[in-house]
């Protein structure tokens, strides 16, 4: 048996697979303590965990303890004379009319930032030697005094050469015996001081939390029979055993939304779709992402509360429109939905737990796309005169009934989608016209096909049980681990040997790490290089054949970059300026034995058929609802409709059809 629980905003999904059985749950989160929900869900699906193979767990624990700021107490430690590189930043500003703009806050004050002296040079060449027993002698006693649970240590230059770092980090783990030392040259081994430093102490900064969260985990499955190997979700969309997540918590701050990417990625494929556009709503925020040739796009860094986190994350925009984002009108008078969200505590009005605002999924509930007596298969109880009373206000105030106020919110809301489609797709210059969306979390099948109409698309595929799907992608994700390193180098003739010794020193590293970490089996790797124009500020990505590596020549490095950099700019690109490479990146994957497969959750204690109202703008209509499991596979059926399963509803409009394909896939249609 295979198992793979992920912890949301409001929801913690379980997806368990045995021999063509499927076990699926959603039970409430529990945010102030993530394992609690975690074990919920097991006990709630009746797991035996000695049967259990394979546990798999994604969760918000990392990116919820720098949003609230409530990681460790932790110490900065740089070269002497860049003790203020955390709070001197970059000489930007985000948001350029804001008379009050302030610039993001550090997890670390100037007063628990400590210098040491030594001096290593851009090329690796020690300028000046560290003293470590002095350094030592002199931070140690100030760390203790401090009571620092972490200290993050980045040295000027160390991504070109690591060794004081190294002999910092082992000085001072054996002065401070219960405190978690992050290298720099662990967690972001490439050049920009400045995204290094804040990398380094935000993984230093939820270090202990994400460590604690685990011990206690591996503690509450092992209690429990569990005694096989316990993997944790990375936000690249690979996974690593426990044991590879202990030096770099940082690397699972996305790994709720990289596990529905994969999963959908991974069904979709079984229906030959390999260009796609995953649209993940869930209970707090949407999240979408392009994937092209069933590959998703990868990111080298991201940032979150305005701090850069230099990791490789897949490439995905995130917006505050899920189903409890509130529903509100701003002081012009305008109606707005979101960021804010009434999460899982208090949650919609509708969950009858102390809610009042009103939310989406109230607008849904009031719409007549989410039926009381069939959410969550019904065994949850919802409250739709909540709903109604907690729109009232907000559309007394618009001059609308309850209805129309509703309908004009989960129109915002999609039009608030369609504008993070556009930033992923049409602003990096690709077609969305030229993928499928393919939408799951909770609310994301009722709100796809109006979105794909505003985009231009023909067609939506929604996956078998998509209200779990994130929970799915964890267990049908590979094992992978992304390597990147600074070196640069000019395009010249010696460049081909440069790359080669280069990727033969990381995947050595990449081989070391897969042995320790016991997983076994052939490594698969992708080569990347991050090349410029001599000049330029910024690097792009270029993907080298690992077939032509053996005999990469000079010639090929250009060519494979001028095609690169015109994908990206559409001009400029000349084979006579100066080219540079500036760092290597090395992605390696250990395939899954298996993978499994995902297909519809019978429901059998409802009509396979029957009809139901709902409520436009103009009144009550009528819509037949159907559930999913007793769509008969290759059978058109035509909306207006609702396709209703455990974990989810798809709302299929007038004018599209919708056809259960045999991978269990609802593929939706425009009508010609």
């Amino acid at each position: 048996m295979r198992v793979g629980v992920e912890v949301g905003g409001t929801f913690t999904d379980l997806v368990a697979v045995e021999d063509g059985r499927i076990v699926l749950i959603k039970v409430p989160s529990t945010p102030q303590s993530p394992d609690i929900g975690v074990i919920d869900a097991v006990e709630s699906a009746g797991l035996e965990l000695v049967t259990v193979d394979d546990f798999v767990h994604g969760s918000t624990v990392a990116t919820n303890a720098l949003l609230e700021r409530k990681g460790a107490r932790v110490a900065f430690v740089t070269t002497r004379g860049f003790r203020d590189i955390l709070h001197l930043q970059r000489h930007d500003r985000l948001n350029i009319y804001d008379l009050r703009y302030q610039r993001p806050v550090p997890v670390v004050e100037r007063r628990d930032c400590f210098e040491v002296s030594e001096r290593i040079d851009a090329e690796g060449r020690i300028i000046e030697t560290l003293d470590v027993r002095a350094a030592a002698a002199a931070l140690i006693p100030q760390l203790r005094a401090g009571d620092y649970q972490a200290v993050g240590i980045c040295l000027l230059s160390s991504y070109a050469n690591p060794s004081h770092e190294r002999e910092l980090q082992v000085a001072l783990e054996a002065g401070l015996k219960d405190v978690f030392i992050t290298c720099s040259s662990d967690v972001s081994r490439e050049f920009r001081e400045f995204e290094r430093a804040s990398t380094t102490t935000l993984a230093a900064y939820v270090q202990p939390v994400i460590d604690a969260y685990l011990l206690r985990l591996e503690r509450e499955l092992a209690g429990r029979g569990y005694g096989e190997r316990l993997s944790v979700m990375q936000s690249n969309g690979g996974r690593l055993p426990v044991t590879g997540m202990r030096r770099n918590a940082i690397s699972a701050l996305f790994s709720g939304p990289a596990a529905g990417v994969v999963g959908a990625t991974r069904q979709a494929q079984r229906s030959g779709v390999g260009n796609l556009i995953t649209f993940d709503m869930g209970g707090t925020s949407t999240d979408v992402c392009l994937v092209t040739g069933g590959r998703p796009g990868i990111s080298p860094d991201t940032v979150l509360d305005g701090l850069p986190v230099r990791t490789p994350v897949l490439d995905i925009a995130t917006i505050g429109a899920g189903g409890g984002s509130l529903v509100w009108i701003d002081d012009g008078g305008m109606l707005r939905v979101g960021p804010r969200s009434a999460g899982a505590v208090p949650g919609p009005a509708c969950y009858n737990r102390g809610g009042t605002l009103p939310t989406i999924t109230d607008a849904h509930v009031i719409h007549g796309t989410i039926r009381p007596e069939a959410f969550l298969g019904g065994t949850m109880e919802i409250l739709s005169e909540r709903s109604e009373a907690a729109f009232a206000p907000l559309a007394a105030k618009l001059g609308m009934s309850v209805p129309q106020a509703a309908n004009a919110a989960l129109r915002l809301a999609a039009a608030n989608i369609v504008r993070a489609i556009q930033l992923i797709s049409t602003e990096k210059g690709h077609d969305p016209r030229d993928y499928s969306l393919v939408p799951f979390g909770g609310a994301g099948p009722l709100m796809a096909v109006e979105v794909a109409a505003e985009l231009g698309l023909d067609m939506v595929l929604v996956p078998p049980n998509a209200g779990v799907l994130s929970a799915y992608g964890l267990i049908a994700s590979d094992f992978s681990k992304i390597y990147t390193i600074t070196r640069r180098s000019r395009v010249d003739d010696e460049a081909p040997a440069i790359v080669r010794e280069t990727f033969a020193e990381m995947i050595a590293e990449a081989l070391s790490d897969f042995s320790a970490y016991g997983l076994d089996g052939k490594l698969q790797f992708k080569f990347v290089a991050d090349m410029r124009f001599v000049g330029q500020a910024f690097e792009i990505a270029v993907d080298l054949d690992e077939a032509a590596l053996p005999t990469l020549a000079r010639q090929q490095l250009i060519d494979d970059f001028i095609a690169a950099h015109h994908r990206v700019y559409m001009h400029g690109a000349s084979a006579k300026q100066a080219i540079e490479i500036v760092g290597f990146r090395l992605e390696a994957t250990r395939p899954i034995e298996s993978l499994p497969l995902l297909k519809e959750r019978e429901l059998t204690d409802r009509p396979a058929s029957q009809t139901a109202r709902m409520q436009g703008n103009d009144g009550a209509y009528e819509v037949l609802v159907i559930t999913a499991s007793s769509l008969v596979p290759g059978q058109p059926q035509e909306g207006p409709a609702l396709i209703e399963g455990y974990s989810t509803t798809t709302l299929v409009p007038a004018g599209w059809a919708v056809t259960r394909d045999e991978n269990d896939n609802f593929i939706v249609r425009r009508k010609a």
